[in-house]
C-alpha cells in the first residue's frame, strides 16, 4: 500500500527532544502523520497511514 499524503500545507513541529544545534532534529506533521529530518526539509518524508501512526504512538507510550 502506498501512502501519499498532501504535505504542501502541513505545519511541521520540531521535536522537543531535538537539542539546539545538535544536528539531530526530527519534525512531524500531525495532520499528515508524517516525519522528516529538519535539516533537509525538502528531502524525503516518512509518511504513515493514520492507523499505522496510532499503533506506533501506542507502542512508544507503552515502552517509553
Amino acid at each position: 500500500m502506498s501512502i501519499d499524503p498532501d504535505i504542501s500545507a502541513a505545519v511541521w513541529i520540531k521535536s522537543s527532544y531535538s537539542g539546539s544545534g545538535a544536528g539531530q532534529c526530527l519534525e512531524w506533521a500531525p495532520s499528515a502523520s508524517a516525519v522528516r529530518d529538519s535539516k533537509t526539509p525538502d528531502g524525503p518524508v516518512l509518511a504513515f497511514s493514520p492507523a499505522a501512526w496510532a499503533v506506533f504512538v501506542r507502542a512508544v507510550r507503552r515502552n517509553g
